[in-house]
């Protein structure tokens, strides 16, 4: 599954871990991507990947 969102385009991002000995790892954060059903600009029902902050946003019409 993809962890890119359909309407913002926000994907992973890359950091790391640092313990408290200063051992530094990388890491991923990943966006919160919800598989949703919504409307497209034709008015039908089309499912997509839309992160969470688009849904609460407003940015798209569930379906």
């Amino acid at each position: 599954m993809s962890k890119r969102c359909e309407v913002c385009g926000k994907g992973p991002m890359f950091g790391r871990n640092i313990s408290h000995a200063h051992n530094v790892t990388r890491r991923v954060f990943y966006p919160n991507v919800q598989a949703v059903r919504v409307y497209n600009d034709a008015r039908q029902v089309v499912k997509a990947k839309v992160c969470t902050k688009c849904l609460k946003a407003g940015k798209v019409r569930r379906a």
